[in-house]
């Protein structure tokens, strides 16, 4: 298990973050509730969702290394 205090922790929080705000840009009704705002604190959620969409393959790549790392290596 991993904790948020190390940095497996934070890039797996990082891109989980990434990847469920992209998912909220695809479903509308999430869409105009949560990424509505692009300033502020608010705007963490539409920077993530536009990281999450326009990197998708990178992204992607990415996750697959990390849950092999958690999964076989650590």
């Amino acid at each position: 298990m991993t904790n948020v205090y190390s940095l497996d922790g934070i890039l797996v929080f990082g891109l989980l973050f990434i990847c469920t705000c992209a998912y909220f840009k695809k479903v509308p009704r999430l869409k105009t509730w949560l990424l509505s705002e692009k300033k502020g604190v608010w705007g963490v959620f539409y920077k993530a969702a536009v990281i999450g969409t326009r990197l998708h393959a990178a992204v992607a790549v990415t996750c697959v290394i990390m849950a092999f790392y958690v999964l076989f290596i650590k």
